[in-house]
């Protein structure tokens, strides 16, 4: 079944302050974004009329732009409520939230100087971000030959469009030979994450997850954290090798789009979800107020 082309949808969009209709929320080809990466974004779901940590969204989406020398020109607050507007004007109560943020084309060349920071918000109703087939069988995950480069090499510390370049290569890579997805390990060789998710393994009865340090650290981590907290699961952080996949039990990612989904196999690694997976997909789905079909325990 084909998709609306995104260029071409009924509905409004939020565009620099004020909601236009769909179609005319365009920008011109020669904009600083495109040909030079300076633009960032956040992926926020609404579930049942309630977004979900809408405010930690906008303020990372400002926390982006000042990593790449952008300063919004929203507030937090006037973020929060261009959502709630938006969604309002599109009669949209479940489905998922693009804030966008780019230079434009007052300048072109790789200094930004003199560029205006622009703004939109976008939203759309979207279902789960892998198929329930696949979700409730475990994702099939295979290494990426992309890797995670070092932190001191790009502005990790921001949900830039930019970084997502080895991700799409990774997904493409991985959907080609028949996977759901791709692992992607870093610089060093480690378990880093999976194109758009973070990534857990449960090791007897604990949950381990590789340190952020050159990956975001997602909400949706955080908030699956501090979830297995609560229910007394240890939780540890720290570098994990890819061979000890062969140690863990169950393994799922997270992410805004992926929520919390259980893993099947990452190359010839098999795994089963199992009851700490199946728990916290529960107890997400929760602290979201969504409906998301549990894992088979």
């Amino acid at each position: 079944m084909s998709l609306l082309p995104f260029d071409d949808r009924d509905g409004v969009i939020w565009f620099n302050g004020a909601l236009m209709p769909w179609r005319d929320a365009k920008i011109h080809v020669l904009n600083h974004g495109l040909h030079y990466g300076s633009c960032v974004f956040e992926g926020v779901r609404v579930y049942n009329n309630k977004v979900f940590r809408l405010t930690e969204h906008s303020e990372r989406l400002r926390q982006s732009g000042r990593v790449l020398g952008m300063d919004l020109p929203y507030t937090t607050e006037e973020l929060d409520r261009a959502t709630l507007q938006l969604l309002e004007a599109n009669g949209i109560a479940d489905g998922y939230i693009r804030p966008v943020a780019w230079l434009g084309s007052e300048v072109m060349g790789v200094s930004s100087q003199g560029a205006r920071t622009h703004v939109a918000i976008a939203a759309w109703v979207w279902p789960t971000y892998f198929s329930m087939e696949a979700r409730m069988k475990g994702l099939r995950l295979v290494t990426s030959s992309w890797r995670r480069p070092a932190p001191n090499t790009v502005p990790y510390r921001a949900k830039a469009s930019g970084l997502y370049m080895i991700c799409t290569l990774s997904k493409a890579e991985a959907t080609e030979k028949g996977y759901d997805d791709a692992l992607m390990l870093d610089w060093r060789g480690q378990v880093a994450e999976s194109t758009g998710s973070n990534i857990f393994l449960v090791i007897d009865g604990r949950l381990h997850t590789p340190t952020p340090d050159c990956f975001l650290d997602g909400i949706t981590r955080q908030t699956v954290i501090a979830l297995a907290k609560r229910r007394g699961i240890e939780v540890i952080e720290r570098a994990i090798m890819p061979q000890e996949f062969a140690d863990a039990q169950e393994v799922f990612v997270t992410g805004t789009a992926a929520e919390v989904t259980p893993v099947g196999s990452i190359d010839d690694y098999m795994f089963t979800p199992g009851q700490i997976t199946a728990t916290l997909i529960a107890d997400y789905e929760k602290e979201v107020g969504s409906s998301i079909a549990p894992a088979s325990a």
